[in-house]
């Protein structure tokens, strides 16, 4: 393979998605989304029992880096992985540390 086969960007935009999940906090907010279709900020900062602007800043930085979408449906809005394969690597990093 040679340099004009790789695409740069593209290594970039994996980097910076694996960056923003690459926190205690942000893991434990895409494990409640991969078990969950969508939740909103009120469901994630209840369940893990923090305070809602640690959420929100930590949604903030999933979302930037495209790992999450959001809809606002009526007064609030709704968090989800925008790609099961986030989800995966998810999975994939837990199952690694059963052992």
């Amino acid at each position: 393979m040679n340099r004009n086969d790789i695409d740069v960007r593209k290594f970039e935009l994996a980097a910076n998605k694996l960056r923003a999940i690459s926190h205690p906090t942000r893991i434990a907010i895409m494990e409640l989304l991969s078990k969950d279709n969508k939740l909103s900020v009120t469901d994630i900062y209840t369940a893990l029992k923090i305070e809602q602007a640690t959420v929100s800043h930590h949604l903030s930085i999933l979302k930037n880096n495209g790992v999450l979408v959001s809809k606002r449906e009526g007064k609030k809005n709704y968090y989800a992985i925008s790609n099961v394969a986030l989800s995966d690597i998810i999975e994939c990093v837990n199952r690694c540390n059963q052992h």
